[in-house]
């Protein structure tokens, strides 16, 4: 069985709710709840790195086709450009995270960024699978916890 899977099967079990007294639905609830909010954040996050990885493929496509000597405005920040020149258009610098660049041809720089791409695609595709059991085990519980309470209101 592959890492994945098991942190999957983890995270999908459903416990037997009709079991489960109030104070235990009200944590299986709270807890299904502080869970998808982090597997949300998880989502959010994928979306935006894909979102960069995108925008840097594309800017791969585009440097391409520039040839060498052009004059060009070469981004510092997001809002901040300076005059640069295109020394050479087939060696790009890949960031692989944590400050650390790689030298590449535009190739396999374009290969890097497909690769990351279509991996958060499956991460992302994973945790939305996840978060839906989530959203739902939280549901049912939540629904569940108001009927127990309602039963206990009237019988009291």
């Amino acid at each position: 069985m592959s890492s994945s899977s098991s942190w999957k099967e983890k995270a999908m079990a459903v416990p037997n709710l009709q079991s489960l007294t109030l104070d235990q639905l009200k944590m299986v609830k709270e807890q299904a709840d502080v869970e998808l909010s982090l597997l949300q954040d998880s989502l959010t996050n994928i979306r935006t790195a894909a979102s960069r990885l995108e925008s840097a493929a594309n800017a791969l496509r585009d440097l391409s086709l520039h040839p060498p000597g052009k004059k060009l405005l070469v981004p510092l920040t997001a809002s901040l450009y300076v005059p640069g020149t295109l020394d050479d258009a087939d060696r790009v610098l890949v960031d692989v995270g944590t400050g650390y660049f790689i030298e590449k041809t535009m190739a396999e720089g374009k290969d890097y960024c497909d690769r990351k791409i279509n991996m958060l695609r499956v991460n992302y595709d994973e945790l939305v699978e996840v978060a839906s059991k989530k959203k739902t085990m939280a549901d049912e519980a939540g629904a569940l916890l108001q009927a127990k309470l309602k039963q206990a209101a009237s019988s009291s």
